[in-house]
């Protein structure tokens, strides 16, 4: 073939093309493309980090009883649980953080270099997460009271002044869960109808993967009828106290409404809040040593009101330490003389503003029916002494800002059993990093 012919279709080219430049050339992000990093986890975080100050505490406990739970052993089958110092540490660091949900921490787990440092590669999920947290409130009871009592020992702080305070925390549940007498019954009847149609039907259906869906259903609605009943005994507990309150003060109780409970948690009672408001809370009784700021009791109340409350605190604070305070301050909110002339009895000097009267008369004046320790009490009061000791009160008043600060604004778990868990996690995470301090300052 001739070379005229072979290149007879191209183009005739006139003048030489220019180079097009196109669109500018840039570094775009590739998120999809792997890549291997080396990262040193201890240098995440800086040597003085409060994660480093709890899992040092976490290391010197003694967690053995829940060790020896775990059915995975060595040399043996099975899936190897996360060790529950890992847990109660990452809890104990998320309560300091305000991190109070299992799903946020299993999130921060995976991302925020503090968690992950505590992690050190172990993986965890918000289902081991939320289970632990509440799993064992008789070992965070005694965590507390070792903890403080190794403070005391140590002579970092002085348990012979304690200031009890109570804060009202927002409970799970809603105003509209709260119902009256003849609607608990009739929503029973309801959950016992639901659960045995949910029962035949499991019964009836062959289908292996629908039944497992069922078993579900038939499980949730088990847990609502229990959650009615607990509602029902609670209202028969709370119509036995007003049977009680009436016969010393009978108008009072005729003039309150119907009793109402909770259907999602029943143990809740509506109170009057810090606003002014009322909602479903728990009363969150916090007994601390305001010089230092440590908790040394907890408890969690249904109860609106902080009158008849400081027996049973000292009684733990007893309990725990095998010592009483010497004197013990609280707000007006706990008067009653009852109350102040049993603990002058076993010798504690209580510290606390009498009530004002309506008629003008003077609160620190002996009164007719007063016993000596109510009349010694008066007189303590009315003494510069005795005004500028109850001025240290409003330390403790710290505790409560600062469990605010770390959210401690609403129960994300139902029942006082787990709301005591909680609030001991709170206690708990106060005292080792505000005991670590009171150490540093008195080395």
């Amino acid at each position: 073939m001739a070379g005229d012919e072979l290149f007879s279709d191209l183009p005739v080219q006139t003048k030489a093309r220019t180079l097009d430049a196109g669109g500018p050339r840039l570094r775009e992000p590739v998120r999809d493309q792997v890549e291997l990093r080396a990262v040193d986890l201890d240098r995440l975080i800086g040597a003085d980090h409060p994660a480093r100050v709890i899992w040092d505490y976490v290391q010197g406990l003694d967690l053995r009883a829940l060790e020896q739970a775990v059915r995975a052993r060595e040399h043996t089958p099975g899936q190897a649980p996360v060790s529950p110092r890992l847990l109660l540490a990452l809890w104990l660091y998320a309560t300091s953080e305000g991190v109070g949900s299992a799903r946020a921490l299993a999130r921060l787990c995976e991302s925020h270099n503090a968690y992950r440092w505590l992690c050190g590669g172990v993986s965890v999920n918000y289902h081991g997460l939320a289970d632990f947290r509440t799993a064992d409130p008789d070992l965070l009871d005694r965590l507390l009271t070792e903890n403080v009592a190794t403070l005391s020992a140590a002579n970092v702080i002085d348990l012979d002044e304690v200031v009890q305070d109570g804060v009202r925390v927002r409970a799970s549940a809603g105003a509209a869960s709260f119902r009256r007498k003849k609607t608990l019954h009739k929503e029973l009847k309801k959950a016992q109808r639901r659960v045995a149609q949910l029962r035949q039907e499991v019964d009836d259906d062959p289908d292996a993967s629908n039944r497992r869906i069922q078993a579900a259903g038939e499980r949730a609605a088990r847990e609502r009828e229990a959650r009615v009943n607990a509602a029902l005994a609670k209202l028969a507990q709370i119509e036995a106290e007003r049977e009680r309150r009436a016969k010393t003060n009978k108008n009072q109780v005729a003039k309150q409404k119907e009793p109402r409970a909770s259907t999602t948690d029943p143990q809740a009672r509506i109170m009057k809040m810090a606003d002014g408001g009322y909602r479903p809370a728990y009363n969150c009784q916090l007994g601390t040593v305001a010089k230092g700021q440590i908790v040394v009791a907890v408890e969690a109340t249904a109860i609106g009101s902080d009158r008849g409350l400081m027996p049973p605190m000292l009684a733990q604070i007893e309990r725990r330490y095998g010592r009483r305070p010497k004197r013990y301050l609280v707000d007006g909110g706990f008067n009653k003389n009852d109350d102040t002339e049993w603990a002058a009895g076993i010798g504690v000097k209580v510290y606390g503003p009498p009530i004002r009267s309506k008629h003008n008369t003077d609160p620190y004046a002996p009164r007719c029916d007063d016993g000596p320790g109510v009349a010694a009490w008066r007189r303590r009061m009315k003494s510069p002494h005795g005004k500028t000791v109850y001025k240290r009160r409003t330390m403790g008043e710290c505790i409560n800002a600062r469990f605010r600060q770390w959210d401690f604004r609403q129960f994300v778990i139902r029942g006082r059993l787990k709301v005591r868990a909680v609030l001991s996690m709170f206690a708990l995470a106060n005292n080792i990093l505000q005991g670590y301090r009171l150490i540093q300052i008195a080395a």
